[in-house]
């Protein structure tokens, strides 16, 4: 078995989930453009909590993790199976650092809103990956670099977050609004990095200055990027496939590595 590349995908606002735009006409078209996984590992920004652990059910529920919505998006149901042989493999190749297999959580909408689109049939089992919120951003990338191996055991290894995520300054009900220049000028930057495969200054990205420290003032949502780029080698192609700002705040921004 090839291969398969390593994803990272803005996921941005849960209501993409049921939208038609840009962003997930991108998802709808990275599906079928990527060789047929035989499962999918997902590091969502939305499973924060102090530790790893990995969902080993055998059918992962699907969770609303938000509020004030409209009841279409409650309706949602992304009925993927778990793999737990997948979660104990994870469960090996993270050790010594010590990972729970988790029967209790699911799949947030970190990972559905974004698989309803690049796999609409829930045909591919799903299982996901904590962020442990005690760690530093090279803990992460490290976990995605002894995490590297599944991607040619067929594992589709999928990122989800945002490169720049401050719902302090997002405009809401306005997700067409021009992006803020630090917004602009800190995703340059990322984009600029990654094109250079420059990844120890992603990893500390917090001594890239005050348009850093504007885009993450929490790291949730950047932390996925770093398992994939850890889980990609410094020679693979790198290819974007979403693009945009969500009200002005939020970088839509996805990339593909190999």
């Amino acid at each position: 078995m090839s291969r398969l590349p390593a994803v990272f995908l803005g996921h941005g606002n849960p209501l993409n989930a049921l939208e038609d735009n840009d962003w997930t006409r991108a998802w709808r078209a990275l599906g079928p453009a990527l060789p047929r996984p035989r499962a999918i590992l997902a590091v969502s920004a939305h499973w924060y909590i102090e530790g790893t652990a990995v969902t080993a059910m055998r059918a992962p529920r699907t969770i609303y993790d938000f509020g004030g919505f409209p009841d279409a998006l409650y309706r949602v149901r992304y009925p993927a199976a778990g793999d737990p042989q997948l979660a104990a493999r994870v469960q090996q190749l993270l050790a010594p650092v010590p990972v729970s297999l988790d029967a209790s959580w699911g799949l947030d909408h970190g990972s559905w809103s974004l698989l309803v689109h690049a796999f609409p049939a829930a045909d591919v089992p799903v299982i996901q990956l904590s962020l442990d919120a005690r760690q530093p951003p090279r803990f992460h990338y490290e976990l995605g670099r002894r995490l590297a191996a599944l991607r040619d055991e067929g594992v589709l290894i999928l990122g989800s977050g945002d490169v720049v995520h401050n719902l302090r300054a997002y405009t809401w009900g306005a997700p067409a609004t021009q992006a803020y220049p630090w917004a602009l000028r800190f995703e340059a930057l990322v984009r600029e990095r990654l094109s250079a495969s420059d990844h120890e200054s992603l990893i500390d990205y917090a001594a890239l200055g005050e348009d850093a420290r504007a885009s993450i003032p929490t790291p949730e949502h950047y932390l996925p990027l770093l398992y994939v780029l850890g889980a990609s080698a410094a020679d693979e192609p790198l290819a974007i496939v979403a693009e945009g700002f969500d009200g002005g705040a939020v970088s839509m921004l996805g990339i593909r590595l190999g």
